[in-house]
């Protein structure tokens, strides 16, 4: 019901939504990468946050491609099932009883609860693998953990087809081997290879922590690739930092414009990101 009596509230919606025009027109046709943490994605209200985030996106002219995680969710399923999984170098060891789960997770229940988030809001969401239309092609990461793959070949035919037709695409990160054999990769790894096959403009990787941080304990809100090898070899940047900045200088070397590490429980991450000024989380260029 329409009413004469304006709320201070969405007064300030629409001052937002006018501020952010710069910034919806620079994004127009931009392809963004999220990689959603299996931590970052918390309950169903979470969730569905950020599906309708997601939504805006593709609604402006955004081309959001999701790459999910799942550990957490894969740990309760090896749990219920009673098998154990053995450690090396603090790398999970896949062996094919254990890749099965991997998949039956990551495919199944994470990927769909994800698309159907998604749809509720109103989106076209497509989920797939990155063993689906040959997207990503791994070679063993290391003989010693079984069946973890690193991509060494990422086809994106398949993502600007499901772009032409206005999907939303979220992709397990699993691969296939030159012999067929299905890998596991860390979301990480795998949103970095996909974003860099894309071009992509933003790689973002959504996480539990609220970005890169300096010696004090303050989130450093912009980062150079020389700066990231800096922290890293004085200790600064350490422990499950260390991955995901190299994934992102791996993207940054593979063409992607700039990666934000930032903490995907905050309500509206993405669009702070991207539709602000001010941005979350760490900014980190060439």
């Amino acid at each position: 019901m329409r009413t004469q009596d304006m709320n201070r509230d969405w007064i300030a919606t629409a001052h937002t939504l006018s501020q952010a025009l710069p910034y919806l027109q620079r994004y127009t046709g931009a392809i963004v990468v999220i990689k959603l943490g299996g931590h970052a994605m918390g309950s169903d209200d979470a969730m569905d946050s950020f599906a309708r985030d997601v939504v805006l996106m593709r609604q402006v002219g955004v081309n959001p491609v999701i790459v999910h995680g799942g550990g957490p969710m894969i740990n309760a399923m090896l749990d219920k099932l009673a098998i154990s999984s053995e450690f090396v170098d603090g790398k999970r060891v896949t062996d094919a009883a254990t890749m099965e789960v991997v998949e039956m997770v990551l495919s199944g229940s994470v990927n769909k609860r994800i698309v159907q988030a998604i749809n509720r809001q109103g989106g076209q969401a497509v989920g797939l693998s990155g063993k689906d239309g040959h997207l990503i092609t791994c070679t063993p990461t290391n003989p010693k953990l079984g069946l973890v793959g690193t991509p060494s070949k990422v086809d994106p035919k398949v993502l600007r087809t499901l772009f032409d037709a206005g999907m939303i695409p979220v992709i397990a990160p699993l691969g296939a081997g030159e012999n067929g054999e299905t890998f596991n990769i860390n979301g990480d790894t795998a949103a970095g290879a996909v974003a860099a096959a894309l071009k992509a403009d933003r790689l973002l990787l959504l996480t539990d922590v609220s970005g890169v941080k300096d010696g004090t304990g303050e989130v450093i809100t912009e980062m150079t690739a020389d700066q990231i090898r800096s922290l890293t070899a004085d200790g600064v940047i350490a422990g499950g930092m260390i991955p995901k900045t190299e994934t992102a200088l791996d993207a940054i070397d593979g063409g992607v414009r700039a990666v934000v590490i930032l903490d995907g429980r905050a309500p509206n991450a993405c669009l702070l990101e991207l539709f602000t000024p001010h941005g979350a989380g760490s900014l980190i260029r060439g």
